[in-house]
Protein backbone atom coordinates (compact mmCIF):
# COMPACT_ATOMS: atom_id res chain seq x y z
CA UNK A 1 0.00 0.00 0.00
CA UNK A 2 1.29 3.13 -0.72
CA UNK A 3 0.77 6.36 1.53
CA UNK A 4 1.04 10.23 0.45
CA UNK A 5 1.84 13.05 2.17
CA UNK A 6 0.44 16.21 0.61
CA UNK A 7 0.52 19.95 1.77
CA UNK A 8 -2.78 20.81 0.96
CA UNK A 9 -4.32 24.53 0.46
CA UNK A 10 -0.82 25.93 -0.36
CA UNK A 11 1.41 25.94 -4.02
CA UNK A 12 4.59 25.31 -1.79
CA UNK A 13 6.29 22.83 0.28
CA UNK A 14 6.18 23.15 3.87
CA UNK A 15 2.87 25.19 3.99
CA UNK A 16 -0.73 24.65 4.12
CA UNK A 17 -2.00 21.25 6.08
CA UNK A 18 -0.44 17.97 5.26
CA UNK A 19 -2.33 15.05 5.30
CA UNK A 20 -1.67 11.60 4.97
CA UNK A 21 -3.40 9.29 1.92
CA UNK A 22 -3.92 5.89 1.84
CA UNK A 23 -5.33 4.66 -1.51
CA UNK A 24 -6.83 0.95 -0.90
CA UNK A 25 -8.21 -1.71 -2.87
CA UNK A 26 -11.03 -2.35 -0.52
CA UNK A 27 -12.40 -1.06 2.99
CA UNK A 28 -10.06 -1.83 6.15
CA UNK A 29 -11.17 -2.39 9.23
CA UNK A 30 -11.82 1.13 11.79
CA UNK A 31 -9.55 -0.30 14.03
CA UNK A 32 -6.75 -0.37 11.76
CA UNK A 33 -7.20 2.75 10.13
CA UNK A 34 -6.89 4.51 13.79
CA UNK A 35 -3.76 2.56 14.17
CA UNK A 36 -2.69 3.57 11.34
CA UNK A 37 -3.46 7.38 11.41
CA UNK A 38 -1.86 7.32 15.08
CA UNK A 39 1.06 6.32 13.41
CA UNK A 40 1.27 8.75 10.80
CA UNK A 41 0.54 11.42 13.90
CA UNK A 42 -0.65 14.05 11.48
CA UNK A 43 -3.68 16.29 11.99
CA UNK A 44 -5.67 13.81 9.07
CA UNK A 45 -5.13 10.34 7.51
CA UNK A 46 -7.74 9.80 4.71
CA UNK A 47 -8.31 6.42 3.45
CA UNK A 48 -10.53 5.43 0.64
CA UNK A 49 -11.18 3.04 -2.13
CA UNK A 50 -13.05 2.32 -5.11
CA UNK A 51 -16.88 2.10 -4.29
CA UNK A 52 -19.90 2.64 -6.52
CA UNK A 53 -23.51 3.70 -5.42
CA UNK A 54 -26.21 2.36 -8.23
CA UNK A 55 -26.32 5.62 -10.01
CA UNK A 56 -22.84 6.02 -10.11
CA UNK A 57 -22.15 6.70 -13.92
CA UNK A 58 -18.70 8.06 -13.26
CA UNK A 59 -15.82 6.53 -10.65
CA UNK A 60 -16.27 7.38 -7.23
CA UNK A 61 -14.39 6.65 -3.89
CA UNK A 62 -15.16 5.99 -0.21
CA UNK A 63 -13.23 7.86 1.87
CA UNK A 64 -12.95 8.46 5.38
CA UNK A 65 -10.41 10.73 7.56
CA UNK A 66 -8.91 10.25 11.29
CA UNK A 67 -6.74 12.18 13.34
CA UNK A 68 -4.69 10.73 15.59
CA UNK A 69 -7.30 10.04 17.92
CA UNK A 70 -10.29 10.03 16.36
CA UNK A 71 -12.75 9.67 12.58
CA UNK A 72 -14.14 13.01 11.97
CA UNK A 73 -17.28 13.24 9.78
CA UNK A 74 -15.72 16.30 7.38
CA UNK A 75 -12.33 17.38 6.40
CA UNK A 76 -11.57 19.25 3.75
CA UNK A 77 -7.49 19.60 3.13
CA UNK A 78 -7.77 15.81 3.71
CA UNK A 79 -10.68 15.67 0.86
CA UNK A 80 -8.35 18.27 -1.06
CA UNK A 81 -5.46 15.47 -0.89
CA UNK A 82 -7.06 12.73 -1.84
CA UNK A 83 -8.03 14.21 -5.00
CA UNK A 84 -5.14 15.49 -5.77
CA UNK A 85 -3.26 12.17 -5.39
CA UNK A 86 -6.05 10.34 -7.24
CA UNK A 87 -5.05 12.77 -10.49
CA UNK A 88 -1.48 12.95 -9.72
CA UNK A 89 -1.21 8.69 -9.45
CA UNK A 90 -3.08 8.08 -12.89
CA UNK A 91 -6.18 6.94 -10.86
CA UNK A 92 -8.41 9.70 -12.55
CA UNK A 93 -7.79 11.76 -15.78
CA UNK A 94 -7.02 15.08 -15.36
CA UNK A 95 -10.50 15.63 -17.14
CA UNK A 96 -12.89 13.34 -15.05
CA UNK A 97 -14.31 15.02 -11.20
CA UNK A 98 -12.89 13.17 -8.18
CA UNK A 99 -16.27 11.77 -6.62
CA UNK A 100 -16.32 10.89 -2.67
CA UNK A 101 -19.19 9.04 -0.68
CA UNK A 102 -18.51 10.28 2.69
CA UNK A 103 -20.31 10.53 5.92
CA UNK A 104 -21.43 13.79 4.45
CA UNK A 105 -22.94 12.85 1.55
CA UNK A 106 -21.35 12.90 -2.04
CA UNK A 107 -18.66 15.09 -2.24
CA UNK A 108 -17.10 16.26 -5.25
CA UNK A 109 -13.49 17.87 -6.42
CA UNK A 110 -12.69 19.20 -9.98
CA UNK A 111 -9.02 19.98 -11.35
CA UNK A 112 -8.76 23.77 -12.77
CA UNK A 113 -5.44 24.29 -15.08
CA UNK A 114 -5.49 27.98 -13.94
CA UNK A 115 -7.33 30.18 -11.62
CA UNK A 116 -6.35 33.03 -9.63
CA UNK A 117 -5.06 31.27 -6.30
CA UNK A 118 -2.53 29.40 -9.28
CA UNK A 119 -0.53 31.93 -10.71
CA UNK A 120 2.25 31.82 -8.12
CA UNK A 121 2.86 28.37 -8.17
CA UNK A 122 2.63 25.94 -11.14
CA UNK A 123 0.21 23.84 -8.58
CA UNK A 124 -3.29 23.58 -10.42
CA UNK A 125 -6.18 24.91 -8.66
CA UNK A 126 -8.96 22.31 -7.22
CA UNK A 127 -12.31 23.39 -6.81
CA UNK A 128 -14.51 21.30 -4.12
CA UNK A 129 -17.97 20.91 -3.19
CA UNK A 130 -18.97 20.95 0.48
CA UNK A 131 -22.01 21.16 2.76
CA UNK A 132 -23.45 24.84 3.81
CA UNK A 133 -23.12 25.31 7.24
CA UNK A 134 -25.25 28.83 8.42
CA UNK A 135 -24.37 29.49 11.87
CA UNK A 136 -26.83 30.50 15.01
CA UNK A 137 -25.88 33.98 16.17
CA UNK A 138 -25.52 33.96 20.06
CA UNK A 139 -24.76 35.97 22.76
CA UNK A 140 -21.36 37.09 23.27
CA UNK A 141 -22.02 37.26 26.96
CA UNK A 142 -23.02 33.75 27.47
CA UNK A 143 -21.15 31.32 29.78
CA UNK A 144 -19.56 29.42 26.74
CA UNK A 145 -17.97 31.87 24.43
CA UNK A 146 -17.08 33.91 27.53
CA UNK A 147 -15.21 31.19 28.71
CA UNK A 148 -13.38 30.58 25.09
CA UNK A 149 -12.89 34.60 25.00
CA UNK A 150 -11.17 34.20 28.02
CA UNK A 151 -8.89 31.20 27.08
CA UNK A 152 -7.57 33.02 23.66
CA UNK A 153 -7.56 36.57 25.40
CA UNK A 154 -9.57 38.19 22.48
CA UNK A 155 -12.64 40.41 22.85
CA UNK A 156 -15.43 38.71 20.72
CA UNK A 157 -17.79 41.57 18.79
CA UNK A 158 -20.36 39.10 17.79
CA UNK A 159 -20.02 35.22 17.96
CA UNK A 160 -22.04 32.34 16.71
CA UNK A 161 -22.31 28.40 16.87
CA UNK A 162 -23.09 25.36 14.40
CA UNK A 163 -22.96 21.87 16.23
CA UNK A 164 -20.79 22.93 18.71
CA UNK A 165 -18.48 24.44 16.57
CA UNK A 166 -18.24 28.37 18.34
CA UNK A 167 -17.41 30.89 15.71
CA UNK A 168 -15.86 34.21 17.59
CA UNK A 169 -15.77 37.25 15.24
CA UNK A 170 -13.00 40.01 16.51
CA UNK A 171 -12.28 43.24 14.90
CA UNK A 172 -9.43 42.90 13.19
CA UNK A 173 -6.93 40.60 11.52
CA UNK A 174 -4.26 41.42 14.47
CA UNK A 175 -6.42 40.36 16.80
CA UNK A 176 -6.70 36.69 15.21
CA UNK A 177 -3.05 36.10 14.37
CA UNK A 178 -1.65 37.11 17.94
CA UNK A 179 -3.92 34.92 19.90
CA UNK A 180 -2.64 32.76 22.24
CA UNK A 181 -4.83 30.04 23.89
CA UNK A 182 -4.36 28.45 27.01
CA UNK A 183 -5.83 24.78 25.74
CA UNK A 184 -5.91 23.48 28.96
CA UNK A 185 -8.49 25.79 29.82
CA UNK A 186 -10.29 25.42 26.52
CA UNK A 187 -10.81 21.55 26.87
CA UNK A 188 -12.18 22.65 30.09
CA UNK A 189 -15.16 24.02 27.87
CA UNK A 190 -17.85 22.12 26.24
CA UNK A 191 -17.03 22.33 22.52
CA UNK A 192 -16.13 20.51 19.25
CA UNK A 193 -14.29 23.37 17.83
CA UNK A 194 -13.22 26.79 17.38
CA UNK A 195 -13.02 29.47 15.06
CA UNK A 196 -11.49 32.82 15.34
CA UNK A 197 -12.11 34.89 12.48
CA UNK A 198 -12.19 38.32 11.21
CA UNK A 199 -12.44 40.08 8.25
CA UNK A 200 -9.66 40.97 5.90
CA UNK A 201 -11.14 43.42 3.44
CA UNK A 202 -14.36 44.12 1.67
CA UNK A 203 -13.88 40.89 -0.18
CA UNK A 204 -11.80 38.35 2.51
CA UNK A 205 -11.27 37.17 5.84
CA UNK A 206 -8.87 35.41 7.93
CA UNK A 207 -9.06 32.88 10.52
CA UNK A 208 -7.61 30.38 12.77
CA UNK A 209 -9.02 27.17 14.08
CA UNK A 210 -8.59 25.30 17.77
CA UNK A 211 -9.89 21.67 18.36
CA UNK A 212 -8.19 20.21 21.24
CA UNK A 213 -11.27 18.38 22.17
CA UNK A 214 -10.32 15.86 19.26
CA UNK A 215 -6.60 15.78 20.29
CA UNK A 216 -5.89 18.94 17.53
CA UNK A 217 -4.57 22.15 19.50
CA UNK A 218 -4.32 24.32 16.56
CA UNK A 219 -5.15 22.69 12.89
CA UNK A 220 -3.20 24.76 10.70
CA UNK A 221 -5.75 25.13 7.63
CA UNK A 222 -9.11 23.64 8.04
CA UNK A 223 -11.52 23.15 5.29
CA UNK A 224 -14.41 22.35 6.80
CA UNK A 225 -14.16 25.28 9.12
CA UNK A 226 -15.21 27.46 5.70
CA UNK A 227 -18.38 25.51 5.61
CA UNK A 228 -19.07 27.76 8.53
CA UNK A 229 -17.16 30.79 7.48
CA UNK A 230 -18.24 31.27 3.93
CA UNK A 231 -22.08 31.72 4.84
CA UNK A 232 -21.38 33.91 7.91
CA UNK A 233 -19.33 36.36 5.97
CA UNK A 234 -21.09 36.47 2.78
CA UNK A 235 -24.17 38.23 4.88
CA UNK A 236 -21.56 41.30 4.91
CA UNK A 237 -18.40 40.80 2.42
CA UNK A 238 -19.08 41.98 -1.05
CA UNK A 239 -16.57 38.51 -3.09
CA UNK A 240 -15.52 39.79 -6.21
CA UNK A 241 -16.46 37.18 -8.96
CA UNK A 242 -18.43 35.39 -6.68
CA UNK A 243 -15.56 34.34 -4.32
CA UNK A 244 -14.40 35.12 -1.16
CA UNK A 245 -10.23 35.48 -0.30
CA UNK A 246 -9.75 33.60 2.98
CA UNK A 247 -6.68 33.26 4.46
CA UNK A 248 -5.71 30.86 7.78
CA UNK A 249 -3.20 32.24 9.60
CA UNK A 250 -1.67 29.62 11.44
CA UNK A 251 1.99 29.29 12.02
CA UNK A 252 2.19 26.99 8.23
CA UNK A 253 -0.52 29.32 6.99
CA UNK A 254 -2.96 28.49 3.83
CA UNK A 255 -5.11 30.47 1.35
CA UNK A 256 -8.72 29.59 -0.34
CA UNK A 257 -10.66 30.54 -2.34
CA UNK A 258 -14.63 30.42 -1.44
CA UNK A 259 -18.18 30.66 -2.83
CA UNK A 260 -21.54 29.67 -1.79
CA UNK A 261 -24.07 28.45 -4.80
CA UNK A 262 -27.70 27.24 -4.43
CA UNK A 263 -27.96 23.84 -6.29
CA UNK A 264 -30.76 20.56 -7.09
CA UNK A 265 -29.49 19.86 -3.54
CA UNK A 266 -29.82 23.15 -1.70
CA UNK A 267 -27.17 25.26 -0.50
CA UNK A 268 -23.70 24.28 -1.12
CA UNK A 269 -20.08 25.58 -0.54
CA UNK A 270 -17.56 25.51 -2.96
CA UNK A 271 -13.60 25.74 -2.08
CA UNK A 272 -10.40 25.97 -4.09
CA UNK A 273 -7.16 25.77 -3.07
CA UNK A 274 -3.78 23.94 -4.39
CA UNK A 275 -2.00 20.64 -3.27
CA UNK A 276 1.68 19.40 -3.27
CA UNK A 277 3.04 15.86 -2.78
CA UNK A 278 5.71 16.54 -0.07
CA UNK A 279 6.17 12.07 0.11
CA UNK A 280 5.03 9.23 -0.90
CA UNK A 281 5.89 6.06 0.68
CA UNK A 282 5.49 1.76 1.42
CA UNK A 283 3.47 0.50 3.65
CA UNK A 284 5.20 -2.21 5.69
CA UNK A 285 3.61 -2.39 8.94
CA UNK A 286 0.53 -4.79 9.84
CA UNK A 287 -2.05 -5.01 6.42
CA UNK A 288 -5.33 -4.62 7.27
CA UNK A 289 -7.67 -7.61 7.78
CA UNK A 290 -11.10 -8.31 8.01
Amino acid sequence: MTIYQVDAFTGHAFGGNPAAVCLLRQAAPESWMQAVAAEMNLSETAFLHPESAPRDVLPSFRLRWFTPAVEVNLCGHATLASAHVLWEAGVLHPSQPARFHTQSGLLRAQLQPGGAASKASAAPLIEMDFPCWMPAPAGINDSTPRQLAAACGVSPIACALYEGRWLLHVSNAEDVANAAPDFAALRRVAARGLILTAPLDTSGFVSRYFAPWIGIDEDPVTGSAHCILTPYWLQTLSPRNGWLQARQLSRRGGQLQVRRENGPNGERVWLAGQALTVLRGEWLGPQPRQ
